[in-house]
């Protein structure tokens, strides 16, 4: 598709990029193609992690941020976003290099010759990934827009970038093939590979739940805790300046969609419960049948059957607010 159309003219329609991101578009359309599919990676990753949460990470069509103006508040949801975003343009970029789909980058060159581990010596071999390649062109392209404006939101964006491309680097994994008499392992040959996505997204998460609100110093070059009674952030903590609305209902200045017709959970006492979902505005519950597969059998050789059952189940969905309240908040 870029081939076709030309890379000048499709980095120069990408809406929201600065200078050094066109000419690192134009330059590698290739790889522009790789962080668009890991794009969608992300944003289905994000929103997996905050299904059950009153923002549930839901996009936006033809906005070329994605999420509205909740990125315009130094939340924690924003320092989030940054994060995991950084992170999935690393994991793209590096899986691309080692599939061979990239022009500029391959397996990582440094795995070679013999190295040990606890278990004892190895001989690299296979394809071991190329993460340091993902992370070099990840910060020159991604940090490129922080870095023309040198600001507190600025500082705040490149530390949680950071964390994301970071994220990604601490779940290689030392991956090995046994040779050697009927498969001892008198010989190894490894390889280091990335986890599965999620789990930097578990990881990212659990930051985002611990993240740490900070003040910019009197030299506008780092951060000090707004709370003393904290600990001082380190470069894996994600940290905010704002606090966040409580998304409870549409706030278009605020970026919230409110949770107005979200389906809520009757029995739980956690996010996804009714009464923190619906912000005690209450619910609907609706009778819903739906057709599932059940009673499955394998039958010789290759094929499973199953019948169809149905069974009626309650939906409670959250109730919009009283027009008067609602019409307070836009």
């Amino acid at each position: 598709y870029i081939g076709a159309l030309g890379a000048r003219v499709i980095c120069d329609n990408i809406p929201g990029l600065v200078n050094k991101q066109r000419q690192l578009c134009q330059r590698y359309p290739d790889i522009m193609q790789s962080v668009g599919e890991g794009a969608k990676e992300w944003i289905r990753e994000c929103q997996h992690q905050f299904r059950h949460h009153r923002w549930n990470c839901s996009t936006l069509d033809r906005d070329h941020t994605v999420f509205g103006r909740v990125m315009l508040r130094s939340s924690r949801e924003a320092a989030f976003v940054y994060a995991i975003s950084s992170a999935g343009v690393v994991y793209a970029i590096t899986r691309a290099c080692s599939q061979g789909d990239l022009k500029a980058c391959s397996c990582d060159p440094l795995k070679r010759g013999r190295s040990k581990d606890e278990r004892g010596e190895f001989d690299w071999g296979g394809c071991s990934d190329n993460i340091n390649y993902g992370i070099r062109f990840a910060k020159a392209f991604v940090d490129a827009k922080e870095k023309k404006v040198k600001d507190a939101r600025a500082l705040m964006n490149l530390h949680n970038n950071r964390c994301g491309r970071m994220a990604v680097k601490r779940f290689l994994k030392l991956e090995c093939k046994c040779h050697g008499v009927s498969g001892s392992c008198t010989l190894r040959t490894c390889w280091l590979a990335m986890s599965d996505f999620r789990k930097t997204g578990d990881y990212l998460r659990k930051k985002y739940n611990g993240a740490i609100q900070v003040t910019m110093n009197q030299d506008g070059t780092g951060f000090t805790v707004a709370n003393k009674n904290f600990r001082k952030p380190t470069k894996t903590d994600l940290v905010y300046f704002e606090n966040s609305p409580d998304y409870c209902v549409m706030d278009k200045s605020a970026g919230s969609l409110g949770t107005a017709g979200r389906v809520c959970n009757k029995m739980s006492r956690g996010t996804d419960g009714c009464e923190v979902m619906c912000c005690g505005r209450g619910y609907d519950t609706t009778r819903v049948t739906r057709v599932t597969k059940c009673e499955c059998k394998f039958h010789w050789c290759c094929a499973v059957r199953c019948k169809e059952c149905e069974d009626t189940v309650d939906v409670h969905t959250c109730k919009a607010p009283k027009r008067a309240e609602w019409l307070d908040q836009t």
